[in-house]
């Protein structure tokens, strides 16, 4: 009888929840390359969300949303960005934040896309048991799908990489291994995860681990690549969990050269990289115009100067992705 309900389990699971390969399979970490399940180097593409804890990014936690991202914006990426101490956070509403993070993370295990789990925080450090937490309920019910990629620190800002950053990332992934053996693990690091040379060069010991490089086109230029092409010259994997097109505060005008630099230079290195952001606020580093209502966001015609460009880039991109309709 045990038998047959188990068979009855299985059998019946797919009806209740359809998940489709992302495009290279699983994902690992082979020197400073992120590699498909065949072994060859690949690069994902794809827009973060905006803050799941303020007005302007929630409404966009939706289904819908991450199947437009797919579809019309040939994204094989979307980012999660839980927000923890900021407006109605993980800290003070665990259940709905949580509520947020699994309709995204079901939808793009659905479309077959990759997703990073992001803790959006500038203290992590401050609320470690609560990420351990988090980060082992996310690994219990999502870590054997190929498609769960882990970001556990958003950004540090002043913290000592050594003393505090480091430490975190070291009890943070154990947590998240001894659940989740495989999935990439991106960790944040110092100066608002700018100095990757600093942690490539005092590493985090572990496999498929890589670190977090943000940039705004307008404010960062060749200086912090130097400090990029340092670290992959150490030998350690990038990821550009964060990057925007306009100035380091979100706004100013798009920096359209600049914006191309980079992503030459990420292009080049085969290093992923996830817009900031999908949103509506009034700000440069929106993709969308104020008032932009979720359903909407595939339209053209409600894309900002940043949006136009960062959906073009991705339109020019073979990412792995498909939609019929």
């Amino acid at each position: 009888m045990a038998s047959f309900f188990l068979l009855l389990a299985l059998t019946t699971l797919p009806a209740l929840f359809q998940a489709a390969a992302p495009p290279y399979g699983q994902l690992s970490v082979k020197g400073k390359q992120i590699v498909g399940s065949n072994g060859q180097a690949v690069a994902l593409h794809g827009m973060s969300l905006f803050w799941s804890s303020f007005s302007e990014g929630s409404p966009f936690y939706r289904a819908q949303v991450v199947q437009i991202l797919k579809c019309q914006w040939n994204a094989n990426l979307v980012r999660v960005a839980m927000g923890v101490e900021e407006g109605s956070g993980y800290l003070s509403n665990p259940s709905a934040q949580m509520n947020l993070v699994e309709t995204v993370v079901n939808a793009a295990i659905a479309q077959g896309i990759y997703v990073i789990v992001d803790w959006h925080d500038h203290n992590a450090q401050n609320h470690q048991s609560q990420a351990i937490d988090f980060f082992q309920k996310i690994a219990k019910k999502y870590g054997s799908n190929p498609h769960i990629i882990y970001e556990t620190f958003n950004e540090p800002t002043s913290q000592d990489w050594a003393g505090q950053i480091k430490p975190y990332h070291e009890k943070v992934v154990a947590a998240i291994r001894a659940i989740d053996k495989k999935n990439i693990i991106v960790l944040g690091t110092r100066t608002w995860s700018q100095e990757v040379d600093t942690a490539a060069s005092n590493p985090v010991s572990g496999s498929n681990l890589c670190y977090t490089l943000h940039y705004y086109a307008a404010t960062h230029k060749a200086d912090l690549r130097t400090k990029a092409q340092n670290a992959l010259n150490k030998n350690v994997c990038i990821f550009v969990t964060e990057y925007g097109t306009v100035s380091a505060d979100g706004n100013g005008g798009v920096d359209e050269q600049s914006s191309k630099d980079w992503w030459t230079f990420l292009d080049n290195n085969k290093i992923s990289y996830a817009n900031w952001a999908l949103d509506a606020k009034s700000e440069g580093s929106a993709a969308l115009k104020s008032g932009t209502q979720p359903a909407q966001a595939g339209s053209d015609s409600v894309l900002t100067a940043s949006g136009k460009l960062v959906k073009q880039k991705l339109k020019s991109q073979s990412n792995g992705v498909s939609c019929s309709g």
